[in-house]
């Protein structure tokens, strides 16, 4: 697992240079497309996703104490926030479409939709995820392989939520 992590946080670093390479051949006119975002939206975002994290933390703490009845919940409360986060990021999305944004409009669309997207795949992943260990957790997990594949699967959801955190720093706030 943590191999898989440091690759992809790895990849995702590579697309941050990428994006910092370019907006530094124009910077007026990312920060320009940047004032296009909704940054209320990605806020919102981002609070979902903590919040998400915080109960999935939550849950691991309660499977390793053999807690069947909070653990399946508070893993299922991490599965709404990021039901809340795909909804928002939809909403966003038509939003930018619905004033006729469109990828190929600027090299920072091309990035923004590339980054949140490749983004939002790993949400839906996570959220997969989530949903497996919140089904493993509804009775005692008996080896501790199982215990390390819930906590493999939190390790994985909190790099998504990770790398959220410097997605919405670079396209929403940097200027």
């Amino acid at each position: 697992m943590w191999i898989l992590l440091f690759g992809e946080m790895s990849f995702f670093a590579a697309l941050f240079a990428s994006f910092l390479y370019y907006r530094g051949f124009d910077p007026a006119g990312f920060a320009e497309m940047q004032k296009q975002l909704n940054q209320a939206v990605g806020l919102v975002n981002t609070l979902l996703l903590l919040t998400s994290s915080l109960f999935v933390a939550k849950a691991v703490q309660a499977a390793r104490n053999a807690d069947t009845a909070h653990a399946p919940r508070l893993f299922m409360l991490g599965i709404a926030c990021a039901f809340g986060f795909i909804l928002c990021k939809g909403f966003e999305y038509h939003e930018l479409f619905d004033r006729g944004i469109a990828i190929s409009d600027h090299t920072f669309y091309s990035f923004y939709f590339g980054l949140t997207v490749l983004h939002l795949g790993h949400v839906v992943i996570g959220t997969i995820l989530l949903a497996i260990m919140a089904s493993a957790t509804r009775r005692a997990l008996e080896k501790p392989i199982h215990l390390a594949m819930v906590e493999s699967g939190a390790c994985f959801w909190h790099m998504v939520d990770l790398l959220w955190i410097v997605i919405f720093a670079l396209l929403y706030l940097v200027e």
